[in-house]
């Protein structure tokens, strides 16, 4: 009996199935710790920027422009009938001087093709110029005088019956309704 254990070829260690399947788990791990590295350094991080003292200003800046419009009072009702944007803009404050023209950005949350900018002129009965957007969505609109003093930002979603307003009234100035007609 001690014959046959003797005579039984013992295998080396590296012609056994468990060492290789015990040691396989940390070999993927590095590998894949590895490509993780490689993608990091060749890759593009979109979200940190060179200039970030340049956009925290900006920033800065958009916030004012946003806290001036609200001082005035500015609010502006937003009508897009086929291809035409008419805007009424209020301001509660008097010494608010309505701007010859608007300037209009129309964008969509999620497709940057169908962003557009527009400049509106005045008339009498408010701002109004051509738009070509989609029959149905959702639009960020962005209004601003021409030299960007104030800006007032809202939501449009089409197809609307009414106008959109743009803007927070001030307590107890409520605008009128719409009075711009096709």
């Amino acid at each position: 009996m001690s014959k046959n254990i003797a005579t039984e070829k013992v295998r080396p260690w590296y012609r056994e199935p468990w060492p290789w399947i015990l040691a396989a788990g940390p070999f993927i791990v590095v590998i894949a710790g590895f490509y993780t590295a490689w993608l990091a350094i060749t890759t593009n991080d979109g979200l940190v920027t060179d200039d970030y003292y340049k956009k925290g200003l900006a920033a800065n800046q958009t916030i004012t422009r946003n806290e001036l419009a609200t001082t005035m009072g500015l609010v502006a009702g937003v009508r897009i009938v086929e291809e035409r944007m008419e805007v009424r803009l209020q301001a509660s404050n008097p010494a608010f001087a309505m701007p010859e023209t608007l300037a209009v950005t129309i964008s969509h949350p999620t497709r940057a093709g169908l962003d557009q900018s527009r400049q509106l002129t005045r008339g009498s009965g408010g701002y109004s110029g051509e738009v070509r957007l989609p029959a149905a969505g959702h639009w960020l609109v962005l209004l601003e005088d021409e030299p960007k003093t104030w800006r007032l930002m809202g939501n449009v979603v089409l197809p609307s019956n009414g106008e959109a307003l743009i803007g927070v009234p001030q307590a107890g100035n409520k605008p009128e309704p719409a009075d711009i007609r096709n």
